[in-house]
């Protein structure tokens, strides 16, 4: 019986990147039975559709448990039709978002950091949709703003950042500012300190977030796993992946979590924006989409899945080794030329694997 995935077109390049990603997730080039299920949510059809189209997209990927997504316009006038992102989150109840910055062949990272760094970040409350207010007038005049985070949204953050530290062979590190704020940002501490007893075999060395910022600077060799509240998650991300000197091997996950934390939703999509300067010129970089359809295939079950994110993940990293990458990335393939390297890759890699056996 086939995967579905949900795939949520977008705008401009964001949608040309997502439709490489997909050559390279066709089941003739990977060999795993996906099944497509597309949406239209570039900003034209939700202003047409009054955001119709993204509630009814959330609905199918809270069925299908797997989406991948396009770059798409968040327009900024007062009353437009705003964020789909963030109406996804709410409608698919997505609690946590996962950024991991990797080192790119030929690419100077920063302060000379080489092992992978997630940041593991709350996917609603905290300082987002959080109730603010002024009053007084004058120098008096005061702002304020109510926030709040829940138990449940503290232990999925912390329980999926000791499971991809296993994953990554990596620490757990970094944490809120629990002295400062031991009620609020306490209990995301206290929950990290639940998970690391559920996890001991997990290394966990907690920091308060602003030594996590000032100790990144000095850090190389160790993969990390940076548990992190909304705010914090958010300005952690955009340093994160800045010091990998590019984002474009980097992709972007939401997800859902049962109360037995269980992942049962995952949508995939690359961090950047839409590069509207780059649309229509085949010369943007669709690593990111492509490793986002990687990860994607990472959280199915099925074998053949897991051994095809795996080919995806060696197969375009091998090629920037190997000199075939985009202009941003000091190259001078386009956009199809790379996606046609890693897909030559993806198949001969599979086709090796089978021949000698090799699993997931």
């Amino acid at each position: 019986m086939a995967t579905r995935i949900v795939v949520l077109k977008g705008d401009q390049t964001g949608q040309e990147l997502l439709e490489q990603a997909l050559r390279v997730l066709d089941p003739g080039v990977i060999g795993v039975d996906l099944e497509f299920e597309y949406y239209d949510l570039s900003l034209e059809n939700r202003r047409r559709t009054r955001n119709k189209v993204v509630l009814e997209a959330a609905e199918a990927m809270v069925a299908a448990g797997y989406g991948l997504k396009a770059a798409t316009i968040t327009p900024e006038g007062k009353g437009d039709v705003g964020s789909p992102n963030a109406i996804l989150r709410e409608a698919i109840d997505g609690t946590v978002i996962v950024r991991t910055g990797r080192l790119l062949p030929g690419v100077r990272p920063i302060a000379g950091v080489s092992a992978p760094i997630s940041v593991i970040r709350m996917a609603v409350g905290d300082a987002y949709g959080a109730e603010e207010g002024r009053e007084g007038s004058g120098l008096d005049e005061v702002a304020y703003r109510v926030e709040r985070i829940s138990r449940r949204v503290c232990r999925a953050v912390a329980e999926f950042a000791f499971l991809q530290a296993k994953r990554l062979g990596g620490k757990v590190f970094g944490g809120p500012k629990y002295t400062v704020s031991p009620i609020y940002e306490g209990m995301l501490k206290e929950e990290m300190d639940a998970a690391a007893q559920r996890h001991p075999d997990v290394p966990y060395d907690p920091q308060l977030i602003d030594a996590t910022y000032a100790l990144l600077l000095s850090h190389t060799g160790e993969a990390l796993v940076i548990p992190a509240l909304n705010r914090d998650g958010d300005c952690l991300s955009d340093l994160v992946l800045q010091m990998f000197g590019s984002i474009a091997g980097s992709e972007s996950l939401l997800l859902a979590m049962d109360d037995d934390l269980r992942i049962k939703t995952v949508m995939a999509e690359a961090p950047h924006g839409t590069a509207p300067k780059l649309y229509g010129k085949n010369v943007a970089n669709p690593l990111a989409m492509i490793l986002a359809g990687a990860a994607l295939l990472s959280h199915m079950p099925d074998p053949s899945a897991q051994r095809a994110s795996r080919a995806i993940y060696e197969a375009a990293l091998e090629a920037i080794k190997a000199g075939i990458k985009t202009m941003d990335l000091g190259g001078h393939a386009s956009t199809t030329e790379f996606t046609d390297e890693v897909i030559r890759r993806v198949q001969t890699k599979l086709e090796v694997w089978a021949a000698i056996g090799v699993g997931a």
